[in-house]
């Protein structure tokens, strides 16, 4: 079962958590490197990556491979 995953603020840094997950998958300095990261996961696992900002609001959502909005034409 694929789940998406969002890039969320921490007090160190950022992480990546599987949507429903109680713990972080993974921790990272910076924004860009959780992205990095929850990039590679949701593309093996076929799901969409959710960008939170430092606020916690998403602000940008990425799919991968199931993408419930695809482009027309």
């Amino acid at each position: 079962m694929s789940k998406n995953q969002h890039v969320v603020p921490r007090e160190d840094g950022w992480a990546v958590r599987g949507a429903g997950n109680q713990r972080d998958t993974s921790h990272h300095r910076t924004q860009a490197e959780a992205e990095r990261a929850a990039r590679e996961i949701a593309s093996n696992q076929r799901s969409e990556v959710l960008i939170h900002g430092e606020n916690g609001r998403i602000r940008e959502r990425n799919s991968y491979g199931n993408d419930p909005h695809p482009p027309k034409g």
